[in-house]
């Protein structure tokens, strides 16, 4: 593999693809398993049975890995083609998906609430993706970010007991118990009359 002359290795190569990729997996997995502080760059490098100073070389730091690797669209519904009484139910669905299908969101929590630069990602993602959603259900638009906030209380505190604690009785509940729990109070804070 040829690198180029800054000595980070040509985007678009298939070797360079192929040890990103690997590098990413495994900063992934690590992440989500120990979170950002016990997350090492070298054992991400083990990991992806490569040399640490490869992971330096891709990525410059361990925050650049970490960015890098948790770049989450959250890949929201278009709850404007909903019927708005169904929002809440939609939203619980799409995060349950989320959540299970992706170790990233995993890695991104467990880093949010020990990290400060992880809890900033997290707060990113809120500001940027769901609150313009939140901004097109919510009947009062000074009170959408409160709004949004609620939501996200109860989105990420079944995300934190199901996925991260692993509570007993939070994880044997069926997908379906949990939408019937939580979709009446997540629809109930974006558009109920305010209290």
């Amino acid at each position: 593999m040829q690198a180029s002359t800054s000595g980070t290795p040509r985007p678009g190569t298939p070797r360079s693809d192929a040890t990103r990729a690997a590098i990413l997996a495994a900063a992934r997995e690590r992440f989500a398993a120990d979170g950002y502080e016990r997350a090492t760059i070298r054992a991400i490098a083990k990991d992806a049975r490569i040399d640490p100073s490869m992971v330096m070389r891709y990525f410059g730091s361990k925050d650049g890995l970490f960015a890098a690797a948790v770049a989450i669209d959250l890949r929201l519904p278009d709850v404007s083609r909903l019927p708005r009484g169904e929002v809440g139910q939609a939203l619980v669905r799409h995060f349950l998906g989320l959540w299970e299908e992706n170790e990233e969101l995993t890695a991104m929590l467990r880093v949010g609430v020990t990290n400060p630069a992880g809890a900033e990602r997290m707060q990113g993602i809120f500001r940027n993706q769901f609150l313009p959603v939140a901004r097109r259900i919510c009947p009062d638009p000074e009170q959408t970010p409160a709004r949004a906030a609620l939501v996200a209380t109860q989105m990420l505190g079944l995300a934190l007991t199901r996925f991260v604690l692993r509570l007993e009785p939070a994880v044997a509940l069926a997908r379906e118990e949990v939408v019937a729990w939580l979709a009446p109070t997540v629809q109930r804070y974006l558009t109920a009359p305010h209290p």
